[in-house]
């Protein structure tokens, strides 16, 4: 067997990668992100030093057409990142060389990772939430990636404010009325006009950021019936959240559905940053 390419195209950076069939890393290299031909163009020129690829999975910032058989199956869709709006990523990366290619979202990537070898590793049914810039879901049901029409929005679901938030919200589709409105990291410092590192551990804000979400792992509980939810992005790092969001969750379940041990259930991610490209690594080796 050759080698497997991953490529985690972030919206603010690209990092791309080969490993061997066991997953050991022969390169490695990031670079930020510039428009559609910009960075493929880089993405390109460092795999061309690599003849053996077998396969390579692409994990995308979207939104992106992951529908094949659609018109623009392999396409990013409508998106405010300048130069990338209707661009042919995949297509792009086919005309290069024709291999297999696993193209899908960027929480579908690191959801993945976690499915195989990380928190999530023991179940067949997950939610994996990633909450910083923006707010989004990969999530695998019966050990399968979940998509229909499209990839899960899950971070645009609406949600009801907390009593003492008077914040008019972030997204500009939604408002203060979106789970990646009120809860994002950029949500975060604008409501309370300082970074969120800056924020104190027993501050209201936690609180808030908490009920948030707690309420879509309520939601995500109620339509799914998960057996963990597991949380990455930046916002989780702040110990402090976990405790309140399984307290928070609690209450507002308030004893209506039997659900696991919350420790057990709302967790961290257990790849950590690696967790994007090592999803693309193994999703491109479904491949081959």
């Amino acid at each position: 067997m050759g080698l497997l390419g991953a490529i985690e195209a972030g919206g603010t950076k690209f990092v791309v990668a080969v490993a061997d069939e066991n997953y050991n890393v022969v390169e490695r290299t990031a670079f930020p992100t510039l428009d559609g031909e910009k960075t493929l163009d880089q993405v390109i020129a460092f795999f061309d030093k690599f003849e053996n690829i077998d396969a390579i999975g692409i994990a995308a910032f979207g939104p992106i057409d992951i529908v094949k058989g659609s018109q623009t199956y392999g396409y990013v869709l409508d998106t405010p990142k300048r130069g990338w709006s209707g661009y042919d990523f995949l297509g792009r990366m086919k005309a290069w060389r024709d291999i297999p290619f696993f193209w899908t979202t960027d929480v579908n990537g690191a959801g993945w990772a976690e499915f195989e070898t990380g928190a999530a590793k023991d179940v067949q049914n997950m939610v994996y939430l990633t909450v910083g810039t923006g707010i989004g879901a990969g999530i695998v049901s019966n050990g399968h990636l979940l998509s229909g029409y499209g990839h899960p929005e899950a971070g645009h679901i609406f949600l009801q404010k907390h009593p003492e938030d008077k914040y008019a919200g972030h997204c500009p589709f939604h408002g203060d009325n979106c789970l990646e409105g009120l809860a994002a990291g950029p949500a975060i410092e604008e409501r309370w006009g300082i970074s969120a590192k800056e924020i104190p551990d027993e501050d209201i804000a936690w609180k808030i950021e908490a009920y948030y979400i707690a309420q879509a792992a309520l939601d995500y509980t109620m339509i799914l019936r998960p057996e963990k939810i597991i949380l990455g992005g930046g916002v989780p790092h702040r110990d402090i959240l976990f405790p309140l969001i399984r307290e928070s969750f609690s209450e507002q379940m308030s004893d209506y559905l039997e659900v696991p041990d919350l420790d057990d259930y709302i967790v961290p991610v257990a790849n950590g940053d690696n967790a994007g490209i090592l999803g693309c690594f193994y999703l491109a080796k479904t491949l081959v």
